[in-house]
């Protein structure tokens, strides 16, 4: 889809994977009421634990069931895959992914005590029977399998059976160039979107309308290579909200905001006494602050683009991002 959003130039692929080194994998169920899935993202490095990255989160309404964010916060630090899921299977994947880690560590001659998975979540159960949790272990080692650069958006993994201003959503993502010193480094953004009503759907494309709703989830993955301390990756995370705000969404009471970010940029070897590391001058951060709105605001759509319209466990209709601006065109001729 060629979106007008911003100005910034987007990566090779525009998804989040035009950071080097970053990968992403689904596993979707479709079978009897269950249409969920689960969605992984692969940080580049070979054990994440023992070459951990500099991460940060940060919670805009915490009506959400993550695991993993405390450690985040407080150390400032990634040690594993960030999975997305649904809401009652959270536990289940920060299981798999425990069992994943302890392979991954065993192999390596590195035995591990403690680990700090990274699991959100969105509540499907509109189009799911999310009482059935069908993701565990085998689900989620199919996803970090099948991660690659190259992934499908839409209805597919964590995406499969949630919805956006009520339409279809999914899982969306983009990405923005930023040249800083005559050096090209990128930011992108993936989203599992679950949140708004159609009243509340406003893109610059459409007439302005009041947001008489906005309840539901999204999460919201950010990685970069720009080197960034944890404080700053913060600060740029939270501009996510920005693109959320172009789209109509207030972030409402019964809703869950959650975003999540890395940096791939290398850090000092782990078991230093003292540990350095290149940050960005204050003075740039304009740069990935607007990279982090753009981002948002066009994975969301992306999210939407690509997903088909479908039918609720009720039975009711849930309309597609196409059919709705088909409404929109007919209505102003």
């Amino acid at each position: 889809m060629k979106m007008a959003i911003g100005k910034m130039p987007h990566g090779q692929r525009n998804l989040i994977t035009d950071v080097p080194g970053v990968l992403v994998g689904h596993h979707t169920v479709d079978r009897d009421d269950c249409h969920t899935g689960v969605t992984v993202i692969m940080p580049p490095r070979h054990n994440p634990f023992t070459e951990k990255l500099t991460a940060a989160c940060w919670v805009f309404n915490g009506f959400g069931k993550t695991q993993g964010l405390v450690q985040v916060e407080e150390l400032g630090t990634l040690e594993t895959p960030i999975a997305l899921t649904n809401t009652l299977n959270v536990g289940r994947v920060h299981d798999a992914l425990v069992s994943y880690m302890v392979d991954l560590c065993k192999k390596d001659g590195f035995r591990l005590t403690s680990v700090n998975p990274v699991v959100c979540e969105c509540n499907d159960s509109r189009m799911s029977n999310i009482a059935k949790r069908p993701i565990g272990e085998k689900e989620v080692f199919s996803a970090i399998e099948s991660a690659s650069e190259d992934f499908a958006q839409g209805a597919v993994g964590a995406g499969r059976g949630t919805t956006c201003y009520g339409m279809k959503g999914g899982i969306g993502s983009a990405s923005r160039l930023m040249e800083i010193d005559g050096k090209t480094y990128t930011l992108g953004v993936l989203v599992q979107s679950n949140y708004g009503s159609s009243e509340a759907f406003r893109p610059a494309l459409l007439p302005e309308g009041l947001a008489e709703c906005d309840q539901g989830s999204i999460i919201l993955i950010v990685a970069t290579d720009l080197p960034l301390s944890a404080r700053q990756l913060k600060r740029v995370i939270r501009r996510t909200s920005v693109g959320m705000a172009r789209l109509g969404s207030y972030i409402g009471h019964g809703s869950g905001e959650v975003t999540v970010g890395f940096t791939t940029a290398p850090r000092s070897p782990l078991g230093e006494s003292f540990q350095s590391q290149m940050m960005l001058n204050e003075d740039l951060m304009n740069i990935p602050f607007r990279a982090a709105g753009e981002c948002a605001e066009e994975a969301i759509l992306q999210s939407m683009w690509h997903a088909k319209a479908d039918v609720a466990l009720d039975g009711g209709r849930i309309p597609s991002l196409h059919e709705f601006l088909q409404e929109i065109k007919e209505e102003r001729q």
